[in-house]
């Protein structure tokens, strides 16, 4: 049964200030939740958010308020080998609160591939490859900055595709700034922006021509995340590859945009879908309707990176790679072994579950007292 549920707030600083046209990050807020079930076994999940309040409604403080005052109580007691019956009853109950449910049903599902001694991927259908390749995000919004971050990521070997985070400046001089690092880096390497919703529709037609031109390779979500009828029209507009991410909040979502054909690309993120089965539903929906797939990031800490991977890992189709940097953008680390980048891509854990264990005595050191 399950038998306790804790919900721990981990303050960690970012190595760099990391800028989006929503927010400038100089810390990340890891929101842990720790299942003990009655046989012993623990499971872990994490429901991380970018920018306090302005990506997204939920905060860290709000999602362990939401757990520890109305989810936790309904599940305690609970059969914890039946992670399908627990999560139901969560869904039916609970309005909302998409990073909550995916970080308890995270904990859940950790808990039940321990107890089964397999790793969490062979639980949801089984794993198709055992690395992704993984994109590097630059956000320090100095061009030169960026062009020596990223050549220092090449000759690392660590990633060759880069995401630029746009969207603070001019659309001109976000662009030259784009281009400048795209004509640096050269054409065998992958750049892509994020424009976090940042423009209008007429400012997206004028960007995206320019971007387009320029060689670059895939454009996220260029305007407002309900403006879903202006996504399908730049979309049928250029050839360059639109991906929708904020406007993707669950498998709904995901077929209103797949009826539309309001993008090319989908971002599956596990928190913003709601949870580990629900990202292998928008998944499916984009591969029935032809839609590229991109695994996406709330620039989580290892747990959720890790859950990620597993759901991943379980892809046919990963033609536009993914983003889960989330670790190497933080000072510290909350597992005993860190997970394994090595060639440009991120290797999936395969022992037992998630495959990673918590660091207590870091953990212990970290935590929001």
């Amino acid at each position: 049964m399950i038998k306790t549920i804790e919900t721990i707030l981990v303050d960690v600083p970012t190595i760099r200030p990391h800028k989006l046209s929503v927010a400038i990050m100089n810390a990340q807020t890891l929101v842990l939740v720790r299942v003990v079930c009655g046989d012993g076994i623990e499971g872990w999940g994490e429901a991380t958010t970018i920018g306090g309040l302005s990506y997204g409604e939920e905060s860290p403080e709000s999602i362990k308020t939401n757990i520890d005052t109305h989810i936790a109580p309904l599940l305690l007691g609970m059969d914890a080998s039946q992670v399908g019956k627990a999560m139901a009853k969560i869904r039916k109950i609970i309005q909302g609160n998409r990073f909550a449910k995916c970080a308890i049903e995270t904990a859940l599902l950790d808990a039940q591939a321990r107890r089964l001694k397999i790793p969490l991927s062979e639980l949801l259908g089984g794993r198709v490859r055992d690395a992704l390749p993984v994109a590097w995000t630059l956000a320090s919004g100095d061009t030169s900055k960026d062009i020596a971050e990223a050549e220092k990521m090449l000759a690392l070997r660590r990633h060759r595709i880069f995401k630029l985070k746009i969207g603070l400046r001019s659309v001109a001089d976000d662009v030259a700034h784009v281009l400048t690092i795209k004509k640096a880096l050269g054409d065998d390497v992958s750049v892509r922006v994020d424009v976090n919703q940042a423009w209008s529709e007429l400012d997206a037609v004028n960007g995206i021509a320019a971007l387009e031109a320029g060689g670059i390779d895939l454009i996220e979500q260029p305007i407002r995340a309900d403006n879903k009828a202006g996504l399908a029209r730049l979309a049928s507009r250029f050839s360059v590859a639109l991906m929708a991410d904020e406007s993707l909040h669950g498998p709904l979502d995901a077929f209103d945009l797949a009826t539309i054909a309001g993008a090319d690309v989908f971002a599956v993120k596990i928190t913003q879908s709601g949870g580990l089965i629900p990202a292998i539903q928008v998944a499916t929906v984009a591969q029935l309707a032809g839609i590229g797939l991109y695994g996406g990031t709330m620039l989580e800490g290892g747990v959720g990176t890790a859950a990620s991977a597993h759901v991943f890992s379980t892809f046919s189709d990963l033609s536009y790679g993914t983003e889960l940097f989330g670790p190497l953008l933080l000072t510290e680390e909350v597992l005993v072994e860190p997970l394994v980048y090595k060639d440009f891509m991120l290797q999936v854990p395969n022992k037992p579950g998630l495959g990673v264990e918590i660091d207590r005595e870091k953990l212990n050191f970290l935590r929001r007292k």
